[in-house]
């Protein structure tokens, strides 16, 4: 009995497709049904951020900061902040250090809804997963427009601190969403993890080994999902990290169902680290006053933060004027593509959608 001889094909899944999350180009090598190769190609939204920092001051720059991943800005504005701050030798106030942390683990939960309700909606469940992570990410950035008056690019850090302080109405309603957020959980979990659509389509699907993470410089969650258990919040603490408990969850194969299942903990951590910081924060000034134009000494620092998608840092060359002569990003979500190809070799195009929904990136972070 001969095989069916096939000749491969080359197609290009998008840059326009919705499911490439962004203006995202994938050139895609066929043998039927099976992938045999993949060529990621970047350079359609033409950002140039890092360029473009050279050529505005250190405060302007944290608006930047928001448009490269705008699901998670305030892990953004804290990556590059700590930098200025390092840097120039700036410190930070105790409560602002504390309502960083509580900013950025709420943008940690609000982006893994997302990274979660998008992954369902590639998988097929058309609009009522993402809606329900919709329904609870908002209640997130109303506490954002309660902190700043912005939702989605919010520019609340500052070098030394924060904006302003939380108003009084912020605690309320930040101690009634952490009380109900547990059930919710239980809730999405009760729709996802046991759903046997769901298992079928991402269980053993999309392998990365610990080894092929560490070597291709994986990190966050991806990196996480392959047993390997590295959380810079644990490894490296910065602010007051040091001050709460919290686990790190890992995986144990790496595949798509655990990239989903450490998110998942991953709120549920969340929700532990907010809670501690509300009982240990102390009233006090949010702010360091420092000059209108930061002048940071001639030298070069990088600093990172955990954010939601992985190591997230700031390299800076200081000349001593008031922008930074070099600056560059050290993205997540670009560098947890690197695996891509040995991934997607040998699957096909449904199972193409949603590992690459399971990577979990935003365009603005790739493409700089």
């Amino acid at each position: 009995m001969s095989t069916i001889r096939t000749e491969p094909v080359t197609i290009n899944l998008g840059p326009q497709h919705p499911s490439t999350h962004g203006v995202f180009r994938l050139r895609v090598t066929f043998d039927g049904e099976e992938i045999i190769d993949v060529e990621p190609v970047f350079g359609y939204l033409h950002r140039g951020t890092e360029k473009l920092a050279e050529s505005r001051n250190y405060v302007q720059i944290v608006t930047l900061t928001d448009r490269m991943d705008y699901v998670a800005s305030m892990s953004n504005n804290l990556a590059y902040v700590r930098t200025v701050e390092k840097l120039a030798g700036i410190d930070v106030p105790e409560r602002a250090q504390y309502i960083r942390v509580i900013s950025v683990e709420l943008q940690r939960i609000a982006s893994h809804l997302m990274a979660t309700g998008f992954l369902l909606n590639d998988l097929g469940a058309l609009a009522t997963p993402l809606v329900y992570c919709f329904r609870e990410r908002e209640r997130i950035l109303d506490l954002f427009e309660m902190l700043c008056g912005a939702r989605i690019t919010l520019s609340y850090m500052r070098p030394g601190g924060v904006f302003q302080d939380a108003p009084d109405d912020f605690w309320n309603s930040l101690n009634t969403l952490i009380s109900d957020f547990p059930n919710y959980l239980d809730e999405l979990e009760s729709l996802i993890t046991t759903n046997e659509i769901v298992l079928a389509r991402t269980i053993g699907v999309g392998l990365l080994s610990d080894t092929q993470a560490v070597d291709s410089g994986v990190t966050g969650p991806v990196l996480r999902a392959a047993s390997v258990k590295w959380d810079l919040r644990k490894a490296n603490p910065y602010e007051v990290y040091d001050r709460v408990k919290f686990d790190v969850p890992i995986g144990n194969s790496g595949d798509t169902y655990d990239r989903y299942y450490v998110r998942l903990q991953e709120m549920r951590e969340s929700i532990k680290i907010i809670s501690q910081c509300i009982e240990q924060i102390e009233p006090g000034p949010v702010r360091t006053e420092t000059p209108y134009f930061i002048r940071p000494p001639v030298g070069e620092t990088y600093s990172s933060v955990e954010g939601p998608k992985g190591e997230l840092g700031f390299y800076m060359v200081s000349d001593g004027g008031i922008s930074p002569y070099r600056c560059k990003v050290r993205a997540p979500s670009f560098i947890n593509l690197t695996p891509l190809k040995d991934m997607l070799t040998g699957w096909k195009m449904g199972d193409l959608i949603i590992i690459l929904g399971s990577i979990d990136i935003v365009l603005g972070e790739v493409d700089r």
